[in-house]
């Protein structure tokens, strides 16, 4: 087995603290993320799309 040398690095040469570092960072995105598709998918089950469909054309027309 290699000697390691170097305190912070894995014996293939990886910096352990800026891995660390990264996956804390992925698992906070990941949390803001499940916040964002929460509220998405609240707002996304009481609209009915049938009629903003409706709605979007109607405007369409007043605009021509």
């Amino acid at each position: 087995m290699a000697k390691n040398n170097q305190p912070n690095k894995t014996v293939a040469g990886t910096n352990v603290q800026k891995v660390r570092q990264q996956n804390q960072q992925a698992a906070q995105g990941q949390q803001a993320n499940q916040g964002q598709q929460q509220f998405g998918t609240e707002f996304a089950s009481e609209t009915n799309a049938q009629e903003v469909r409706k709605q979007n054309q109607k405007s369409q027309q007043k605009k021509s």
